[in-house]
């Protein structure tokens, strides 16, 4: 490539790209809630978390309440059976401490930090609802998320668990479910964004907020991230009644995120979960020197041929070489899914599933696929491109981010870093300083370790 014109190498890699339109293909926007609803649609069970939760008591002296089963909850028997036929046996850690707060009479209000996977969406449902009165044929509670699809997966979660208590009906406030005026909602939940719920709660008064016993507001950092949402959560919450309960979650809680937290809750109990570092003790480092981009390529073709590897992930910097490569390796026999794009959030899950279900071996893949994802059998991750800012600096974070999915679970992981020039090179020199980490240059003498880690 060194001494192809930049025109031909473009030439070439849209020709690599129209060979792998077959392959499973997916679509990214860096959007912070399309990278949630992701997140909510490749859990299919609750991440087995260590993570120690954190409580800040509203009232320090009241004694401190968890569980250790669903029983000890006294919950009315038709949700007992709606929350073992979603396949919870017992709570999740957020769970235990959170539940007791949120079902207490007099109700709590409560901030919760907790990431995907943690079972705080069953929990709130779980809230919701228990606190409903069947009998009464109108609003009582209100959930508002950030967007129309994580709306959707919310509902989803009431269907299941309400699944054996009919007489609690659900409706969503979401842009398209157009109502005649004058009507008043008989569904005692009701699910929706922030700019659809504040009209019919004020303007065309379909819910009368005075009536609200539980406001939920979930994915606050979401919610915050996008124009207009934090303003109206805000208008909706000044117009429920002193006693609401109200309920915040958040997977992170920067200043902007705990000030908009503080504004909607008021007297509220804290659950923290405090996050385990990503750590690179468990994964041996190497770089392999190249001189171009085909040479790179020539290296991980020497390395696949040398070793075997179970599942591996290999990041590029830009789409084209994401496509260029993913090309290279299905022609070489290789079974591989390409991550990036402009596609559907949910074309994305698709890709990943059949990844996790060990359909292709090789995830080719640039950032968006960096943070959150977890595959149990990825042993290898390969870094074709290291990753560098808009400065051209190295960013170390996602270096961590993208090596920490392998060695995940407590196993060993292995990360191969391609260098192919002297400014790559002084990234990497860069990241390990930044790491305090050695980064061995890969020998034959390391292909016996590295078979043992990758296969």
């Amino acid at each position: 490539m060194a001494t192809d014109s930049w025109a031909e190498a473009v030439d070439k890699q849209e020709a690599a790209l129209d060979s792998v339109r077959h392959l499973p293909y997916l679509v990214v926007s860096e959007d912070v809630g399309a990278q949630s609803l992701l997140n909510k649609l490749i859990r299919n069970n609750l991440v087995n978390t260590t993570n120690q939760v954190e409580v800040l008591q509203k009232d320090p002296n009241s004694p401190l309440y968890s569980v250790k089963s669903f029983e000890e909850l006294r919950l009315k028997p038709q949700l007992l059976q709606g929350v073992y036929g979603m396949g919870f046996n017992r709570p999740s850690k957020i769970q235990e401490t959170a539940l007791p707060m949120m079902l207490a009479e007099p109700p709590q209000n409560l901030i919760a930090q907790s990431q995907s996977g943690t079972g705080k969406t069953a929990a709130f449902v779980l809230a919701m609802l228990s606190h409903v009165d069947p009998n009464n044929k109108y609003p009582q509670c209100l959930c508002v998320s950030p967007t129309y699809e994580l709306a959707l997966q919310t509902g989803k979660v009431i269907e299941q668990m309400g699944k054996y208590y009919p007489e609690v009906k659900l409706v969503y406030a979401i842009r398209g479910n157009k109502l005649q005026r004058g009507m008043k909602l008989q569904e005692q939940i009701v699910i929706g964004t922030p700019g659809t719920m504040l009209d019919w709660c004020s303007k065309f008064k379909f819910i009368d907020p005075k009536k609200i016993k539980v406001f939920v507001l979930d994915e606050a950092d979401v919610m915050i991230a996008t124009q207009g949402h934090q303003d109206q959560s805000i208008r909706i919450q000044r117009m429920l009644p002193k006693n609401c309960q109200m309920l915040l979650f958040s997977a992170t809680f920067e200043e902007s995120v705990w000030n908009f937290a503080q504004r909607i809750v008021p007297d509220p109990n804290i659950i923290k979960l405090k996050r385990e570092e990503e750590t690179l003790d468990t994964i041996k480092q190497y770089y392999v020197l190249c001189n171009s981009k085909e040479e790179k390529f020539q290296a991980l073709s020497n390395i696949y041929g040398a070793i075997t590897i179970a599942q591996a992930m290999i990041f590029c910097h830009t789409r084209k070489t994401a496509g260029w490569l993913a090309g290279e390796l299905s022609r070489e026999g290789h079974q591989v899914a390409l991550l990036s794009g402009e596609m559907q959030v949910e074309q994305r899950a698709a890709v990943i599933e059949r990844f996790r279900d060990g359909k292709e071996k090789v995830l080719v893949t640039t950032n968006v696929c960096a943070r959150g994802i977890d595959v149990e059998q990825v042993s290898v991750v390969i870094n074709f491109d290291l990753p560098i800012d808009k400065d051209g600096n190295p960013d170390n974070e996602t270096y961590l981010h993208r090596i920490g999915r392998t060695g995940r679970f407590g196993k060993r992981g292995l990360a191969i870093n391609m260098v192919d020039s002297k400014m790559s090179m002084n990234i990497l020199y860069r990241i390990q300083e930044h790491f305090n980490k050695k980064i061995e240059k890969l020998d034959t003498d390391d292909l016996d370790e590295i078979e043992k880690i990758a296969s």
